[in-house]
């Protein structure tokens, strides 16, 4: 069976307050870029933050990872595109590429890992009832 292959776009444009001295992006601001896209996949495949925590479940980022190509300059309009990554493991893995809008250029990449909490903050090691729900609506599994 061909796996699908989630995927969400979200259009940003840079603001002079995420500019550092050397007039490019600062490199954190792109955390925030990751998570603009984490929450349109969520909004769009019905995942959210929101609809987790209505399960009963928190899932805090644990791992993060960013490669920079090229630098994002006050004015300039990106997009992100973020994929989900599927896995049997209780976890949420999200890909992100950051393209130039006008030439879709690949100016940066990254990675998030996400892990289920219950109500009390216990690490959950297996996937919860309403996540494996989730992949089957959406055909991962």
């Amino acid at each position: 069976m061909t796996e699908n292959v989630l995927t969400a776009l979200t259009k940003i444009s840079i603001r002079f307050s995420e500019v550092d001295a050397l007039r490019i992006v600062w490199h954190g601001n792109y955390v925030k870029y990751f998570e603009d896209g984490r929450e349109a996949f969520g909004t769009k495949y019905g995942i959210s933050y929101l609809n987790v925590m209505d399960s009963g479940y928190v899932t805090p980022v644990v791992k993060m990872s960013m490669e920079f190509k090229k630098p994002l300059k006050y004015g300039d309009k990106a997009i992100v595109e973020t994929r989900f990554v599927n896995t049997e493991a209780a976890k949420i893995v999200l890909d992100y590429t950051i393209y130039m809008e006008s030439n879709n250029e690949v100016v940066a990449t990254g990675n998030s890992v996400q892990v289920f909490l219950d109500k009390k903050g216990i690490l959950v090691l297996t996937n919860p009832d309403f996540f494996l729900l989730w992949k089957q609506k959406l055909g991962l599994i």
